[in-house]
């Protein structure tokens, strides 16, 4: 296949935004924020490198404090954060690039020795994930998380509302809720982990009326366009699952059409948290809401050059999010564009603290 045929680099729209190639750099975290949670100057250097991506989407951003699941991940609830992601939109705006920012909750996922003191997680249930926290001095089970009152939701809500609207002085061209791999949002979707009886438990419209009021508020604040949403249904990662996916995700997809949101995200069944596992072909992609949402649809999952240009030759998606491999290749299109070698990534360093793994990764034509 010629570059010239290749549709992963044809300009594209999405939603009221002009792209000029259709691979988005998918969300990462890698813990590099500092102990303040405030972006750094390598990260500036690290999304800047990027900034050839048809969209880059940050790594996933707590909206505040008790939503902290890693550390040294970065914030949107103070005013220094704001001022440390200005520094990045402004690097990747210089070179041309468009950048959403990830909102996310971590819920019962949190771990109190990342909290403030005597802080516990806290979810739409107390029940207890059974999968092991990631903390600075190794792996530890989760705790059992406070299950929120009925009254403490519309908080929790608008944290969502106030980290879209400091996306938004922080210089951002959109946000991306961040409702997969078993976080607040994904918590109140699936029926393993709520188990409420008030109107955001028990049935699929209740479960799924805090995404849709978070979704909803970034709307408020963005426009519709501007908006978008990851979901991540067949994913297990931080012990998720559910009854009835196909039904549950069904309901979610058609309601997020009906709010008209700029974009779908959907991570294949192939991706558990940050590995690849065997797809027994059973679970739920981007096909599986392609019939569903008319909006654009970005798929992500361990694509290749040529896997990611059959997902949109097939119309199985819009746009291709790469992950590990725009990590190991800050110069991906430029890469595919040549067919070139491309990096190899090292896993060792995904989740430390240095440049090393970061922001070292070479581009064509380095020395």
């Amino acid at each position: 296949m010629t570059t010239n045929t290749l549709q992963l680099l044809s300009p594209a729209t999405l939603g009221d935004l002009e792209l000029t190639n259709r691979m988005i750099l998918a969300p990462l975290t890698r813990c590099r924020a500092g102990d303040r949670y405030v972006p750094q100057p390598m990260n500036v250097t690290y999304y800047a490198q990027r900034a050839s991506a048809g969209l880059i989407i940050s790594e996933a951003t707590q909206v505040s404090r008790n939503g902290l699941g890693y550390a040294n991940t970065p914030g949107i609830y103070s005013q220094e954060q704001i001022e440390g992601w200005k520094q990045i939109t402004k690097a990747v705006h210089d070179k041309g690039g468009k950048i959403f920012l990830q909102l996310w909750h971590a819920g019962r996922v949190a771990h109190p020795d990342l909290l403030e003191e005597g802080d516990i997680p806290i979810a739409p249930s107390s029940i207890l994930a059974d999968y092991l926290a990631d903390l600075p001095n190794g792996q530890f089970p989760h705790v059992t998380p406070r299950e929120l009152k009925l009254e403490e939701i519309p908080l929790i809500i608008e944290q969502f509302r106030q980290g879209a609207k400091n996306a938004q002085e922080a210089g951002f061209d959109g946000v991306e809720i961040h409702a997969g791999n078993g976080y607040l949002p994904d918590q109140f979707l699936q029926d393993n982990s709520n188990h409420r009886t008030d109107e955001y438990g028990g049935s699929i419209e209740n479960r799924a009326r805090f995404l849709l009021e978070i979704t909803q508020a970034a709307i408020d604040v963005w426009g519709k366009e501007r908006v978008g949403v990851r979901l991540s249904p067949s994913s297990t990662f931080n012990d998720m699952h559910d009854s009835n996916p196909a039904a549950t995700f069904n309901y979610v997809a058609q309601e997020l059409d009906r709010l008209g949101i700029g974009y779908l995200h959907v991570v294949e069944p192939r991706i558990k948290g940050n590995v690849t596992v065997e797809d027994d072909g059973k679970g739920l992609g981007a096909k599986f809401f392609r019939p569903l949402f008319g909006g654009a649809i970005i798929t992500a999952g361990g694509y290749t050059r040529d896997t990611g240009e059959e997902a949109l030759q097939n119309n199985t998606a819009d746009f291709v999010a790469y992950g590990r491999l725009f990590l190991a290749n800050p110069d991906l299109p430029k890469r595919f564009a040549l067919n070139a070698e491309l990096n190899k990534y090292n896993r060792n360093t995904f989740y430390t603290s240095g440049e090393e793994g970061y922001i070292d990764y070479p581009s064509l034509g380095d020395a």
